[in-house]
Formats: structure tokens, C-alpha cells, sequence
């Protein structure tokens, strides 16, 4: 009966939940951001960050 008090794999199986969930939360970021990143849309990063400066530097 001493097999049911073995936890040596218990720590391996929480890292592979733990990086499992990780994985999940990046690949929803890329789903919900990839028209942004492809730059697909009207949204355009380079004109944000231009238009940034320009307003930043006119104060």
C-alpha cells in the first residue's frame, strides 16, 4: 500500500498544467489580436506609434 502515498509524479503533472494553461491564454491573445498584428484591418501599429509621437511632441 505504500504506492498510495507516492506523489514524486504529482509535481511533473501541475508544470504540465500549469505551461498547458499558459499555452491556451497566448494562443486566445493571438486569435483576438491577429487582424491588429497582420496589420489586415485599419488598424496600423506603425501610424499609432507616429501619431503618438507627433501629439506627445507638440506638448
Amino acid at each position: 500500500m505504500g504506492f498510495l502515498k507516492d506523489e514524486s509524479g504529482q509535481g511533473a503533472a501541475e508544470y504540465i498544467l500549469l505551461f498547458g494553461g499558459i499555452i491556451v491564454i497566448a494562443i486566445a491573445a493571438l486569435l483576438v489580436y491577429r487582424s491588429y498584428i497582420q496589420g489586415a484591418s485599419s488598424l496600423n501599429a506603425a501610424q499609432d506609434v507616429e501619431t503618438i509621437r507627433t501629439t506627445s511632441a507638440l506638448q
